[in-house]
């Protein structure tokens, strides 16, 4: 880890104390400058749960990631900063389907005067850590929810106009063994989601920006606008002007995202 250059790459020049407002300023900073995005699945480009090799992707190589990537790269530099941090396995749509999904998702504990859960990594979830404590909060007036389910498990409930409504955890520290085993099936099998869509999102101070497939939307907590794609060119060009993603190679995506949306909204219309 290499802190300076970590805080670079998210534009952060304030203080690196292990404290409460140094976790707030660098997760919001992370979320403004990091796009979540799974290209490297969609163009077949095998990934890893190491945090080493995040950090070559998102820091060194200017790219973004998805949560093994993006909450591995904060938990890293929060560990350097001097945190206590944990890894937490977590269970997106767990609620439909089951404990099978249980490492489809990395979270991060942090242990301040009490535990904090951070997460840079639902792609278009809140912007600020929160407390392990059962409570509704809003995030930008986004509003979101954290239940408790029993005694191990916590259920996050994404705002309205997420991709996902939600994902479980419990606060013991991860199976490696296991999130690298969701890691693997999440980028090859077929009946995974990014291998069947093409997702990259990215935090603005007033939005949400979504494009998934040939979709690129905006969301607000008041509404969401939307508009389609056109062409394998403007594709790359959203990329780079909306994301921040220099990614030419990205067009030879084009195909299969368009063959992907006929087949959700072939009934519906353009």
């Amino acid at each position: 880890m290499d802190l300076q250059a970590y805080f670079d790459r998210i534009g952060y020049s304030g203080p690196a104390r292990p404290d409460l407002a140094t976790l707030r300023a660098v997760h919001r900073a992370h979320l403004f400058a990091i796009p979540y995005e799974n290209l490297d699945v969609q163009l077949g480009r095998p990934l890893t749960t190491d945090p080493a090799a995040a950090f070559d992707k998102l820091v060194t190589r200017r790219r973004g990631g998805w949560c093994y990537e993006m909450n591995g790269v904060l938990g890293a530099a929060l560990e350097e900063i001097g945190f206590k941090v944990t890894r937490l396995s977590g269970a997106v749509m767990r609620v439909v389907r089951g404990d099978a999904f249980i490492g489809n998702h990395l979270v991060l504990r942090v242990d301040l005067d009490e535990p904090w859960i951070a997460d840079v990594g639902f792609g278009d979830g809140g912007r600020d850590p929160i407390p392990l404590a059962e409570a509704e909060f809003a995030s930008d007036s986004f509003p979101l929810r954290l239940e408790r389910l029993d005694e191990r498990w916590w259920r996050y409930h994404n705002h309205e106009h997420g991709g996902a409504p939600s994902f479980d955890f419990t606060a013991e520290r991860a199976d490696e063994a296991r999130l690298s085993e969701l890691c693997q099936w999440l980028q090859e099998s077929p009946e995974s989601m990014f291998v069947q869509n093409a997702v990259v999102q990215r935090h603005t101070p007033d939005s949400i920006l979504q494009l998934r497939g040939r979709v690129l939307r905006r969301a607000r907590p008041d509404g969401v606008e939307s508009r389609l794609i056109g062409s394998a060119d403007e594709y790359v060009d959203a990329l780079s002007s909306e994301f921040g993603l220099d990614m030419p190679e990205a067009a030879e995506l084009w195909p299969r995202i368009c063959a992907r949306h006929d087949e959700l909204f072939a009934a519906a219309p353009a």
